[in-house]
């Protein structure tokens, strides 16, 4: 892509945002009454489930990036380590309080991380300096700063937590309400789907039918979609929280794009 392109998609991206912004401030609770199913067998695999890919692949981008700057290869890895170790610890503890859930969380952290080391044991990890560092920053960014500080702030009551009849203490996504213990907007988990974004960064110069870069955009693009939808179908998010973790993940992505891998063309 070059920067004529990346303009267009940029903006192309805002616009549309923009767009489905006003409408579903306009429209959100009559979607969600309209498809809001809480015993959704898809919707409660993607509440119990669409957070936990996310994590291990934040732990990789991490620690590739960090120990990609430590110049001796045989200390490279320490942050990883320090990543399967976080893991272990809490395993054990989850396997000794018999939580399942938390068993399989941890297991899910520490197994990738594991692999990662094991296929990248003699290599330099300053080779993924790139695309490790648009992970890093796009989990900084979105999952960490954006969503956990407006989500104290904006203060939003969760359609599934609205009082009835009448669903009375609705207030549409543009007008925060402090501090109020409600979490609504925007959504971590949508955040956390959307997080393998930057792989397609890793498949944009090949051809597009080459089945591994379609295969990875597709399921890119889904994970994220199905993770969002999920939200909405359970009533834990309306459609605009899951609009602005989506828009703020794809616009950070776009511009760690434009700084690590098209500055050269400026």
């Amino acid at each position: 892509m070059n920067i004529k392109n990346f303009k267009r998609v940029f903006w192309g991206i805002i616009f549309f945002w923009v767009l489905l912004s006003v409408i579903f401030g306009l429209y959100d609770l009559d979607i969600s009454i309209f498809f809001v199913d809480e015993i959704s067998i898809w919707g409660n695999f993607g509440k119990d489930y669409g957070e936990y890919p996310g994590y291990p692949f934040i732990a990789i981008g991490l620690s590739a990036y960090i120990g990609g700057y430590i110049k001796n290869l045989n200390y490279q890895k320490i942050p990883a380590y320090l990543a399967i170790l976080y893991g272990t610890i809490f395993l054990i503890l989850s396997i000794f309080n018999q939580d399942m859930r938390k068993i399989i969380e941890y297991l899910i952290l520490i197994l990738p991380v594991i692999i990662f080391i094991a296929i990248n044991w003699n290599t330099d990890l300053s080779r993924y300096r790139k695309i490790s560092g648009v992970i890093s920053f796009l989990a900084i960014v979105n999952p960490l700063l954006f969503v956990q500080l407006f989500k104290i702030f904006w203060g939003r009551v969760r359609f599934q937590d609205l009082l009835l009849p009448g669903y009375i203490d609705y207030t549409p996504w543009f007008i925060p309400q402090g501090i109020t213990g409600n979490a609504s907007f925007p959504s971590g988990h949508a955040a956390m789907g959307w997080m393998f974004l930057p792989l397609i960064i890793v498949v944009e110069n090949r051809e597009w039918k080459d089945p591994i870069k379609i295969i990875t955009i597709i399921l890119v693009i889904s994970w994220g979609i199905f993770v969002g939808l999920s939200r909405i179908v359970v009533g834990a998010h309306y459609a605009s929280d899951v609009l602005f973790s989506t828009g703020v993940a794809t616009i950070t992505t776009l511009l760690l794009y434009r700084k690590f891998y098209l500055k050269r063309n400026d």
